[in-house]
């Protein structure tokens, strides 16, 4: 973060950066929360989940309404102007993670009759851990500021494309051999892109650091093995 004379101006800018800081952790929670809940059929959990969805919202709020009186009173430029433009994509970025967790606390109850299967648990879990970890490490990026750390994490979104692909697959398999298993698979269908679009948005923020660092967009198109596209019911 750049250093100014003006004392107020530098307080203003890491107002926004702590801000943010506990938007992540509150998206971290919300997520990993969420697919605990999924997995263990906890209801009580899932409305949790639900209910921290206001505070997030009303955390990028604060961060829109403090972005805009700072731009408004100290008409910033180059790397300043970056600093709270990025402030607010990652806000907007990290409530919609938050939104994922909240989307996935939702279908709780709807899979909660039937459990989910212990195999397909699994791999909803290893999912999340894939995403979390990413959104974990791009958030030490943004306080660290590494432009090579973020361009990595970065080109590391297809692993979690290639897992999702991998879990689509899977139940896709499950609804085949029993058609009993449609209406379940079907929501953990859901829950496995939310997370899978987890690892967007952690992708969506690095690319947001690098360029608040370096002030030009990462080159070259972003990694991408999402092949549900191309996946058929007969092989």
């Amino acid at each position: 973060m750049p250093a100014h004379i003006y004392t107020a101006f530098d307080e203003e800018l890491k107002y926004l950066m702590r801000r943010i800081s506990e938007m992540g952790g509150l998206a971290e929670q919300m997520v990993a929360e969420s697919v605990r809940a999924l997995v263990n059929s906890d209801a009580a959990l899932a409305q949790k989940v639900i209910s921290d969805d206001t505070i997030m919202d009303a955390a990028e709020r604060d961060v829109g309404d403090k972005a805009i009186v700072t731009i408004a009173k100290r008409q910033p430029m180059a790397a300043d102007l970056r600093e709270i433009i990025g402030a607010l994509r990652i806000a907007s970025d990290l409530e919609r993670v938050g939104d994922m967790g909240k989307n996935n606390a939702k279908r709780v109850m709807a899979v909660q009759g039937t459990g989910v299967p212990r195999k397909l648990a699994r791999g909803i879990e290893h999912l999340s851990e894939l995403a979390l970890t990413q959104l974990k490490e791009v958030l030490d990026v943004y306080t660290t500021r590494s432009a090579e750390k973020a361009k990595s994490i970065r080109d590391r979104d297809e692993e979690i494309d290639a897992m999702y692909t991998s879990l689509f697959r899977e139940m896709l398999t499950y609804m085949m051999e029993d058609p009993r298993n449609i209406t379940t698979c079907t929501h953990l269908l859901f829950c496995a892109k939310n997370i899978e679009r987890v690892g967007d948005h952690a992708t969506n923020i690095a690319e947001t650091i690098y360029y608040m660092t370096t002030g030009a967009q990462p080159e070259g198109e972003r990694p991408k093995d999402d092949t549900t596209t191309a996946v058929g019911v007969v092989e």
